[in-house]
């Protein structure tokens, strides 16, 4: 997804593309085949959601066939990790390749170690200290658990998103908020959840063995592989090494 000129372009391919991906289930399969992948249009071209699937379907709001509606459906499978990952934008990692991207962005830390070794913020450290209590948490109950919004902490959203971008955090599913009544209301909002809560401890953690370099050289080659067109940098930002 592009802005030219003010207006917001999408790309993609025709419904009857070889390459396009027609339902959500296709869009897991997918995923899980390439191992990981933005949402959105980004500097290699063709690694994208986006270009795999027909623009006009976008934001319809029917989940057979509407990509923005997938991303609710894909969180919520369990079979993938979902959640801003690449560049602080959001996109899938498959549970195969979620430990390379841990080791990697974690650096070898669990986030006890990093907050031990003086290595994550305050702002990051209320927000984890959460989920030692919580499994899961909707977006509005963790900001306010936290201590943040009116008259607490600020930066909220992009504290949330460099804890995505660490692996420390994904978005497990979308839901409706209840009211006092238990009846469900307005737009599905984020429920973040770590990645041990979805796939374990042992395996989210288990290239903690090898050097985090290692796990940076595995994910480059295998993209490298997949999109040979792919430069040097754009391979590098788009793992979120320096």
């Amino acid at each position: 997804m592009a802005n030219e000129n003010g207006t917001w372009i999408m790309y993609g391919v025709d419904w009857d593309d070889p390459e396009c991906l027609h339902t959500v289930r296709d869009a897991i399969n997918f995923i899980n085949e390439v191992g990981f992948l933005p949402l959105f249009k980004n500097d290699i071209p063709g690694f994208s959601l986006e270009e795999r699937t027909v623009p006009g379907y976008w934001w319809c709001g029917d989940p057979e066939v509407d990509p923005w509606e997938w991303r609710e459906l894909i969180a919520r499978s369990g079979e993938v990790a979902y959640g801003k990952f690449f560049d602080k934008k959001a996109g899938f990692i498959s549970k195969e390749w979620l430990p390379y991207f841990a080791n990697c962005r974690r650096d070898g830390y669990d986030f006890d170690a990093l907050w031990d070794d003086e290595k994550a913020s305050r702002r990051q450290k209320k927000i984890m200290d959460c989920f030692e209590i919580e499994d899961e948490l909707y977006s509005n109950d963790l900001k306010q658990k936290a201590g943040f919004g009116k008259g607490g902490e600020k930066g909220f959203d992009g504290t949330i998103t460099d804890l995505q971008m660490k692996t420390y955090l994904c978005v497990k599913d979308f839901r409706q908020r209840k009211n006092k009544r238990g009846e469900l209301y307005g737009w599905p909002i984020a429920v973040y959840a770590k990645p041990e809560a979805l796939w374990g401890y042992d395996h989210v953690t288990s290239r903690y063995s090898e050097a985090p370099a290692e796990s940076v050289k595995a994910i480059s080659g295998h993209l490298t592989e997949r999109y040979p067109i792919a430069t040097s940098a754009q391979v590098k930002k788009l793992i979120g090494v320096k």
